[in-house]
């Protein structure tokens, strides 16, 4: 395989707003619209740079689809999962597992956010 294996990532939200402002707090992060080729998806994309590693993706509200149920985990690169793992209740979500050793492979917390979706946060220190 010549790429990483994820492409691309959908979080669905039931309040696109609320979710965007979540979002942005605990990663400190700015998102933005992205046009949908449809008109009953609303999406906010998070930053991406074509010159780094790993997928990018998007908030998104689609009409007739609820977020939760947890069926799928993303986990969001940082620096220190310490440091956003102390946003999470600030900007509306709920800590969910502290940061934890995943040994070799660095360290990892769990949150859910503003929406109730299960979301983890991975570093190396």
């Amino acid at each position: 395989m010549k790429f990483n294996p994820v492409g691309w990532f959908e979080i669905y939200v039931e309040d696109l707003e609320r979710a965007t402002k979540f979002y942005e707090a605990m990663l400190d992060i700015k998102l933005e619209p992205l046009n949908s080729p449809v008109p009953e998806i609303q999406m906010m994309a998070f930053p991406m740079s074509m010159d780094c590693g790993g997928a990018s993706g998007a908030l998104a509200k689609v009409d007739g689809s609820s977020p939760g149920g947890n069926s799928v985990m993303v986990y969001f690169s940082c620096q220190n999962c310490a440091v956003e793992e102390s946003r999470v209740k600030l900007a509306g979500g709920q800590v969910h597992r502290s940061k934890m050793s995943i040994g070799q492979y660095g360290f990892i917390s769990l949150a859910m956010d503003s929406e109730g979706n299960m979301i983890g946060l991975h570093s190396r220190e």
